[in-house]
């Protein structure tokens, strides 16, 4: 069974999206490690809200913190502290899609970031990348932190507006696979998530 940790190169870049699109093709359990604000409309609940199959499980957040903020602020408010050891896979035969707080270097705790938890977990991790001014910098040292601590990359779903030049120069100097595309949605339905199953399906 696959595990696989949906990243991106920043915060608000599409990983909740994509997450569901990868838990509704793989018909994959789904967890969120660390929830930061937004308890009332969590990513979990968003994914559980597009994800239409009945074979999923959405498993509980190891972390809910009431701000939202990085983990490792949010966490000090809630007088909580984020160890990525306590933070374990959820048990289950099927599938399982990840879903990361913000970008790889986020902050968990006063030493450890999101790249650490990535690690702990020894899971796969697929890029979310979305165009725009800067983007590929920050794509190519997402990519450069990864390979530099032996994370298996699947590879890039790029989300969004698309942008050729942008997006030949990150695959052919990293030399990652584009698993495919996610088009920008004016709103996001079970119906809009399902048009991509069969894009991801043999992931």
């Amino acid at each position: 069974m696959r595990k696989i940790f949906v990243t991106g190169i920043g915060t608000d870049v599409g990983k909740t999206v994509v997450s569901a699109i990868l838990t509704e093709a793989l018909e994959a359990d789904y967890w969120k490690p660390v929830q930061a604000g937004d308890l009332n409309n969590s990513d979990t609940l968003k994914v559980q809200h597009l994800v239409s199959n009945t074979k999923t499980v959405f498993h509980p957040e190891a972390y809910r913190l009431s701000q939202p903020m990085s983990p490792h602020a949010a966490a000090a408010i809630d007088g909580v502290e984020i160890k990525v050891n306590n933070v374990n896979l959820p048990t289950t035969n099927n599938n399982l899609i990840i879903e990361g707080a913000g970008g790889l270097m986020v902050p968990l705790n006063n030493n450890e970031l999101i790249i650490n938890l990535i690690q702990k977990l020894e899971v796969e991790v697929v890029l979310v990348v979305q165009n725009y001014l800067g983007s590929i910098n920050h794509t190519l040292l997402s990519i450069d932190a990864l390979k530099t601590r032996k994370i298996k990359v699947l590879g890039i779903i790029f989300n969004g507006e698309e942008n050729e030049a942008s997006e030949n120069y990150i695959l052919n100097y990293s030399g990652l696979k584009c698993l495919g595309r996610v088009k920008k949605h004016a709103s996001l339905t079970q119906e809009t998530i399902l048009e991509y199953k069969h894009q991801f399906d043999q992931l």
